[in-house]
């Protein structure tokens, strides 16, 4: 399992997506605003994902 860095896009939890802001020893932290679709599934701006959920989709 390779670790996301700061800046990559990851896929996680039913297809959501978003810029990875910060990483953590067990998980990142999420910046949600990049997905097309956020205003209408009215998620705060950002969210914290475990390592082991999410696969990184750009670098």
């Amino acid at each position: 399992m390779r670790k996301a860095s700061v800046g990559n896009v990851v896929a996680f939890k039913d297809g959501m997506k978003g810029i990875v802001e910060k990483v953590n020893e067990n998980s990142v932290i999420v910046n949600l605003t990049c997905m097309e679709n956020f205003l209408e599934l009215e998620l705060d701006e950002r969210t914290v994902v475990n390592h082991k959920n999410y696969t990184i989709i750009e670098e």
